[in-house]
């Protein structure tokens, strides 16, 4: 018999299939403290938290018979994975159960600031009768623009066809093919911002999708373009949006996010007239809070059954002898599939990974998802080596590994591919003795440089005075060159460099470089 332990007033009915389970106990207790679920963890195989409870290391050393801990929500913060992972307890979360909640509220926030509603409201229970002043506009026949394809972003989609809205989608690994089955028309991000109606965003929020919308895209907008943000805050420029929708580009938008929540007293969203504002309620239905109830309880059969499970954000136990093979190529792996997912403009279609060498001679499964999780971290939130395979899946991203046992000069190496539609980019890397982590190809073309920091991959034409108008531009932009790279397969052919630099190019550097007749193309990578 499993034993279940339940807290922060988790409802009944989402965890009803707990209840049922003829093999499983439930116990609920809330409001325990530390100490106190110390003294008690020992008798349980799961435990069920929301956020109010922090499962800490200490409680899980005390848990000797725990196998699972369950998030009844998205965020894990207060479960502590490293400590969890070290003792083989899988966490898992249930990031499905608010895909609808959140959907809908998109839809309530569009409408809202298609016909103003809020601000009618006010005015009409303010006493003052004033139809002029709120003459909206239809949905049907306006372009949405969604950028953002994936669960959320995919059922706003669906819904907005039943409006009659034509829908552009952008999403980094939505392919022409996947795009034609949902009924949507694939766009850039500068697409959209250029042809939508209404914009609606659903990317999680990392340095590539910070301010993805700001001053250049409000620029190409129609006017009277209205903005609904129901994602994360940080994706849309704040102030940028004020200055479109007072200079009369924008003309509304609906945000149940903020870069900074709660916002402070003063923020400009608060006291716009052409700004609705909500408190962060995308998840704040009772069926979303269930949902999520639900699937949660439903990985911890599963985990406890010993079945197969997907939603764990944690390192499931690798046996001792391939762990002691593979960990020294983790970072190496993922850092491999982060930086070759940074030169790919279109979607990603095939990963391809090859593995020469002695790592053919063990399970490289658990490498392999540490290079998906590269690939995918930049586009999607809470990529882990658990969930990347299936998150992968769910995209139809085709992963092929293969083996070879010549490696060449190396005695080992990892080379990972990238395929799209139009193009195929290749890195390949190995450990060196005395040395570490080491890049040694970019496509055709031998290098050698660490992974890290910030680099500039920059492809050229193989010409005398490239490279000094290169530090030279760089230099009068304070720019430093750390170290540098060159790679060519023949005398006056195409080349590539790559630069370690003390910090960030700004846009302004990249513009300049990428002006540079000799420059094909300029990529900042950051590590």
């Amino acid at each position: 018999m499993f034993k279940v332990l339940v807290m922060d007033g988790i409802s009944d009915m989402g965890i009803q299939l707990l209840y049922d389970a003829p093999d499983v106990e439930v116990d609920k207790k809330v409001g325990l403290s530390e100490d106190e679920l110390v003294a008690i963890i020992t008798e349980y195989d799961a435990i069920l938290v929301r956020s109010a409870t922090k499962v800490t290391e200490r409680i899980m050393a005390a848990g000797s018979r725990l196998k699972v801990v369950g998030r009844a929500g998205v965020g894990v913060d207060n479960i502590d994975l490293e400590g969890a992972t070290k003792r083989g307890i899988v966490v898992i979360n249930a990031p499905d159960g608010n895909t609808i909640a959140t959907c809908e509220l998109t839809f309530a926030m569009m409408m809202s600031t298609a016909r103003m509603i809020p601000q009618a409201y006010k005015k009409t229970v303010g006493g003052e009768w004033d139809r002029k002043t709120f003459v909206g506009v239809e949905l049907r026949n306006k372009v949405l623009g969604v950028l953002g394809m994936g669960r959320i972003g995919s059922e706003v989609a669906k819904r907005a066809k039943a409006f009659g809205m034509e829908v552009l989608g952008y999403d980094p690994f939505l392919t022409e093919e996947r795009a034609d089955q949902m009924g949507v028309k694939l766009g850039t991000v500068n697409d959209i911002c250029s042809k939508a109606d209404f914009i609606t965003v659903h990317t999680p929020l990392t340095n590539e999708t910070r301010h993805m919308i700001s001053r250049p895209q409000f620029e190409l907008m129609k006017k009277g373009a209205r903005i609904v943000n129901c994602a994360r805050g940080g994706i849309i420029d704040e102030m940028a949006l004020v200055e479109a929708i007072d200079a009369g580009i924008v003309a509304g938008a609906a945000f149940d996010v903020f870069e900074s929540e709660p916002p402070a007293a003063d923020h400009p969203f608060l006291n716009h007239p052409r700004i609705i504002v909500t408190p962060h309620l995308g998840a704040s239905t009772v069926e979303a809070q269930e949902n999520v109830a639900i699937d949660v309880s439903e990985e911890v059969l599963h985990i406890l059954r010993d079945e197969p499970f997907k939603n764990a954000v944690n390192m499931p136990p690798v046996p001792a002898n391939v762990l002691h093979a593979l960990q020294p190529y983790f970072n190496l792996g993922e850092k491999l599939g982060n930086l070759l997912g940074q030169t790919i403009d279109s979607a990603v279609s095939e990963i391809v990974i090859n593995y020469s060498g002695d790592l053919t001679e063990v399970d490289t499964s658990p490498l392999t998802r540490y290079i998906v999780k590269g690939v995918l971290q930049h586009q999607l939130e809470g990529v882990n080596v658990v969930n990347a395979m299936h998150l992968a899946k769910s995209r139809d991203l085709n992963i092929v590994t293969q083996k070879s046992s010549a490696a060449k000069t190396f005695t080992n190496l990892v080379s990972v591919t990238l395929k799209t539609k139009n193009e195929q980019r290749t890195l390949a890397g190995t450990l060196l003795s005395g040395y570490g982590e080491r890049i040694v190809q970019i496509d055709q073309y031998p290098v050698d440089f660490a992974p890290e920091g910030t680099l500039l991959l920059i492809s050229h034409n193989d010409k005398p005075g490239i490279i000094g108008k290169v530090g030279t531009l760089l230099g009068s932009n304070d720019v430093n060159i750390a170290t540098m790279q060159v790679g060519r397969k023949v005398i006056g052919g195409s080349a590539i460099m790559v630069l370690t630099i003390d910090k960030r190019a700004t846009e302004s550097v990249l513009e300049q470089l990428s002006a540079l007749p000799e420059l094909t193309q300029v990529r900042e990578l950051a590590l």
